[in-house]
Order: C-alpha cells, then sequence, then structure tokens
C-alpha cells in the first residue's frame, strides 16, 4: 500500500515538482492549499489524489489535511507564517515535518522553538530541505569531513539567472521586515545584523563558469542550517551579481518551462571551500533550476526518514542528520554533478 505524504502549498511553484518527484518515487501525495479555487485547478491535473483545502488559522482543517498521511512536506512560504501551524499539526498528529523554507528568520525559530517538542513527540523536523539552505549544508557537512572545527567557510552560489517566484519575493519581503531592513552576515561564530549595500567581488567558480563578479555577504538559508552543527568561526556567502539584479528587478516575470519537467533553462554551481589548520578543501554541485532541485532534495530526505535510516526525534538540519556524501551521490548525476 502506498504512504500518503500531505503537501502544502501544492499548487505553488515548488510544490508543483515536490507533486512530481512524489509521483515518481511512488509516494500518494495529498494536495493541500488555502485557496480553494487554485488547489481544484490543480488538482484537475492528478483526477486519482486527494485534495483538501487547509489555512493556518484552522487547526482543525489542517489536522483533516494531515489525516492518514506519513509526513508532510510544507512548500508554501512565507514560512514566517505557515511553518508554525503545520509543525503544531504535524506535532498533533506525530508524523514528520519537512519544508523548503529559505527564509533565515524561520529557520531560526523552527529549530530554536521545537527541539523539545519534536522530541516529546517522537518524530523529526526538518526545515530548509531546499536549494537553500539543505544543498549547501550538505555539501560544506562533506566537505569539512573528519574535521572537529572549521577556521572558515565559504559558500558562492552562481547562478547563471533568476526569475523569482511569487512566493520568494513575498518571503524576501517578510525576512526583511523582520530585520528591519538590515542584512544579516555570519562573523565570529554567531549572525550579526548589518546596514547599507552588501560589497561587489569576484569569485572563481569552476569551469565554465570561471570568474565571476559577485555580492558578498549574500547570506542565505545555509548561515542557519550550517552553523547549527558544524562548529565555524566565520561563513562568508557570495552570489553572482547578474543574479542579484534580476532578484530585485521587479519587472522579471517568474521562471518559464523549457521541457516537459517544467524545469526552466536557469543553471547553478553551488561552490563551497573550507579551511581548517592550513588546510583547504572543496566541493561543488551544478544543476539545472533552483526550484526544481528542491524537489529531489526533499523527498530524498522524506525516504531516508521513513526508513528508519535517520536519527529521531528532533529538529534538525540536513548535514546534521544525514551522511552528507551519500545523500549528494544519490542525486548524482540525475540531479546534480559533483565536482
Amino acid at each position: 500500500m502506498q504512504q500518503q505524504v500531505t503537501v502544502y502549498g501544492a499548487y505553488g511553484h515548488t510544490g508543483r515538482f515536490v507533486i512530481a518527484e512524489l509521483l515518481r518515487r511512488g509516494w500518494l501525495p495529498v494536495l493541500v492549499g488555502r485557496d480553494a479555487a487554485k488547489l481544484a485547478a490543480f488538482g484537475a491535473q492528478y483526477p486519482g489524489l486527494e485534495v483538501r483545502v487547509a489555512t493556518v488559522d484552522d487547526p482543525i482543517s489542517l489536522d483533516r489535511a494531515l489525516a492518514g498521511a506519513s509526513a508532510v512536506i510544507n512548500c508554501a512560504g512565507p514560512f514566517a507564517n505557515t511553518a508554525p501551524a503545520l509543525i503544531e499539526a504535524a506535532l498533533r498528529s506525530k508524523i514528520p515535518y519537512l519544508d523548503v523554507a529559505a527564509e533565515i528568520e524561520a529557520n531560526l525559530d523552527t529549530l530554536a522553538n521545537f527541539s523539545d517538542r519534536a522530541r516529546e513527540a517522537g518524530i523529526i523536523i526538518l526545515p530548509a530541505m531546499a536549494f537553500f539552505g539543505g544543498l549547501g549544508d550538505l555539501l560544506a557537512t562533506a566537505a569539512v569531513g573528519d574535521w572537529p572545527t572549521v577556521d572558515e567557510l565559504s559558500i558562492a552560489y552562481g547562478l547563471s539567472s533568476w526569475h523569482p517566484t511569487a512566493g520568494t519575493r513575498a518571503a524576501g519581503q517578510v525576512s526583511r521586515a523582520r530585520r528591519g531592513g538590515r542584512r544579516i552576515v555570519y562573523v565570529d561564530g554567531r549572525l550579526e545584523y548589518r546596514d547599507g549595500s552588501a560589497p561587489p567581488g569576484e569569485w572563481t567558480f569552476p569551469q565554465p563558469l570561471g570568474t565571476q563578479p559577485v555580492v558578498t555577504e549574500f547570506t542565505m538559508a545555509d548561515a542557519v542550517t550550517i552553523p547549527h552543527h558544524i562548529p565555524v568561526s566565520e561563513l562568508r556567502s557570495y552570489m553572482t551579481a547578474s543574479a542579484v539584479s534580476d532578484l530585485v528587478d521587479p519587472a522579471l516575470e517568474p521562471p518559464i518551462a523549457v521541457d516537459d519537467s517544467g524545469r526552466s533553462s536557469q543553471t547553478f554551481v553551488v561552490e563551497v571551500v573550507a579551511r581548517a589548520d592550513g588546510e583547504t578543501r572543496r566541493l561543488s554541485a551544478s544543476g539545472r533550476d533552483i526550484y526544481a532541485i528542491s524537489a529531489p532534495l526533499v523527498v530524498e530526505a522524506l525516504g531516508r526518514i521513513l526508513d528508519g535510516s535517520a536519527r529521531a526525534p528532533g529538529v534538525f538540519t540536513a548535514g546534521q542528520i544525514f551522511d552528507a556524501d551519500g545523500f549528494l551521490r544519490s542525486l548524482s548525476p540525475d540531479f546534480i554533478t559533483l565536482a
């Protein structure tokens, strides 16, 4: 019998990739969302799947949405608004919770507020299991390997372009409001807020991307997930300058599909460089479409949680709970190329 998995935000951009990946791997998704009309229209594409309307301000509707499910995957941002209610519902149902949140503050809240209750309920809570947060954490963990501590970690994102979804824009607005428009950096073993623009720089990515102008101090969810379990003093983040320009351009449309899978033509490279005691280690992953790659990441995590190969219970990040090297290699070469 197929195991049911509730997907909240099923009709969203990333949610659609997650539904397709669950079906590809033999799971039975339950399509859940807050907009009945959008959910019905999306559900019409999958006549054999169950559709359930639920809102985060209605715990009864969330309990119905999770009924009979083996786990819940939250794909609906802003996660500052949705994650607490969905986690509460998962705790009541005693099933694992996973999300694809890139919001720094939402991930900090999840890690800080639910550890004890997750252990009491006997479930795993896994935030940021996506391109931002999950992939970088796995790469950093695999690169660091057996080092007990790290002096410096750098993570550089090389995106060919960035057509943000409506969800990305909404989540960014919530995050900026929460931090009063300031930037976040990770220095001296902690997150700090800074005013003003991030300084420009350059990063030499693996070929064929090569040396690119970047925006330094472009801090994403990896600054939460990586230091959560890796002792590191400095965590530096970089993003190709052209991608940052795309991100802040209000005229750009959301990603446009160029194949039957729904993926865009966007390509990415994520490179991690770890330094300790004068030694340097590098590891990178390349692929296509930062939204699409979140689906195999979160669904692979789901499988590892439900088959008992991951530790339990509690709140964890990807690199903390999984064999990072094995996890990454399970996605290569179908979804990412490692170098």
